[in-house]
């Protein structure tokens, strides 16, 4: 879709809605810059003008944008607008979905209830819209980014995000991964249909992004709704876009986190969770990582992955029953299980931040970055399959764009 066909698309999308006086926009932060839910922002800005009064990029877990960085992402769209959201302090929970509920979508494995939790601009903005915009790509934690989980994660609490995200990790990430219909997913739904009534009328502007032949990045298609059909269809395009179904595995993976998007192993390990299930046992990953310099962009995060280590699930679940201050952070739990191989190939971190020590202290073979750059140039790899050397290695030049998978393994059960 061309610039003008988005902007006329939205346009048409947003009169169909009427008048709204007081308009709110939760869009992504910039470690989704490349949604291109920054120019739909703006966009949104353009067609209500002071009626939108509101800006909340749903931040999760992450730190707070810069001025630089919202320039950068969002345009002409008014600095004054953008509000910070606390995922600690700022939040208020409109219910809880039943332990039951997520006893049974877990298979039995969990049985805490689930608090659905918001920002409190959310409810007590006075708004008459709250527009949530977003790309739908395949996520570790919930199968599909985007739809609710915009809204109850990315503005969620504490306990929210903990508790989701142990959830998606306990149940199994190569189950979720590509899939729409997930015990995370569910529980999400469950929170919008039992308590979204309590808030503002909530509409989805959710974008499908892929790269053309030539590289560049496009949106595939556009989808505004406020019901979980708008996620659906997204999430079917997306699948088609975003999935790479490959009908062998990988012996070698390079891949490549821009320093712009990727400075925390907390996002950069998407390295790992959108390549798990197309690496061969025995396997080497080899992650280019200039800009990491931090394992979680949180501060108590950080601490518990510097402490723990990526060491596979049976060892983080032990973890979490002997050390109440990981307990209590579940969500570092959960990424501490999505980043490890289980054993079954080699990760070797290459950062430009970060020190020998700290990678092999948090479980990964180290790399030096420079070496590795030199060997495997990010600038004249091709995304796929290369040959450098003599040896064959597959280059991943976004992971957030995607999701790897070996048919076989894809398609186990369980």
């Amino acid at each position: 879709m061309s610039v003008d066909e988005v902007k006329a698309n939205l346009f048409g999308a947003l009169e169909r809605l009427g008048e709204r006086r007081r308009v709110l926009a939760v869009p992504p932060d910039f470690t989704r810059m490349h949604s291109r839910a920054g120019e739909l922002t703006e966009m949104a800005w353009e067609f209500y003008g002071e009626r939108m009064v509101d800006v909340l990029p749903a931040l999760g877990t992450h730190r707070k944008m810069t001025d630089a960085e919202i320039r950068t992402m969002f345009g002409k769209t008014p600095r004054e607008l953008f509000r910070v959201h606390d995922w600690r302090r700022d939040v208020v929970t409109l219910g809880e979905v039943p332990g039951g509920f997520v006893r049974e979508v877990s298979e039995g494995k969990l049985d805490y209830t689930w608090p659905a939790q918001v920002n409190k601009l959310l409810r007590d903005g006075g708004h008459e819209l709250i527009l949530s915009i977003g790309q739908v790509v395949p996520h570790e934690v919930v199968g599909f980014a985007n739809g609710s989980k915009n809204i109850f994660v990315g503005t969620g609490g504490v306990m929210g995000i903990h508790r989701s995200h142990f959830l998606g990790a306990v149940y199994g990430m190569e189950r979720m991964m590509g899939r729409a219909d997930t015990p995370v997913r569910r529980v999400l739904n469950y929170a919008s249909e039992h308590f979204g009534g309590l808030l503002p009328q909530v509409v989805y502007v959710q974008t499908v992004v892929s790269k053309n032949a030539a590289g560049a990045l496009v949106i595939r298609g556009m989808y505004v709704g406020d019901d979980a059909e708008c996620f659906e269809r997204a999430a079917a395009l997306s699948l088609q876009c975003n999935f790479q179904m490959m009908d062998r595995e990988i012996k070698k993976a390079v891949v490549f986190l821009d320093p712009h998007e990727f400075r925390s192993t907390w996002l950069g390990n998407k390295s790992v969770y959108r390549t798990r299930m197309a690496m061969a046992d025995g396997g080497e990953l080899v992650v280019l990582a200039p800009g990491v310099h931090e394992f979680g962009e949180d501060q108590t995060i950080d601490m518990l992955i510097r402490r723990h280590g990526y060491c596979g699930t049976p060892k983080t679940l032990e973890a979490v029953k002997e050390d109440p201050q990981l307990a209590g952070n579940l969500s570092a739990a959960a990424h501490l299980i999505h980043g490890s191989s289980e054993g079954r190939f080699r990760i070797r971190y290459c950062p430009g931040g970060l020190t020998r020590g700290e990678i092999e202290g948090a479980g990964y073979e180290f790399g030096d970055m420079a070496e590795a750059c030199r060997r495997y140039n990010p600038e004249t790899l091709k995304d796929g399959w290369n040959v450098v050397d003599g040896e064959e290695i597959f280059f991943v030049s976004n992971p957030g764009l995607g999701l790897w998978a070996y048919e076989g393994r894809f398609n186990q059960k369980g």
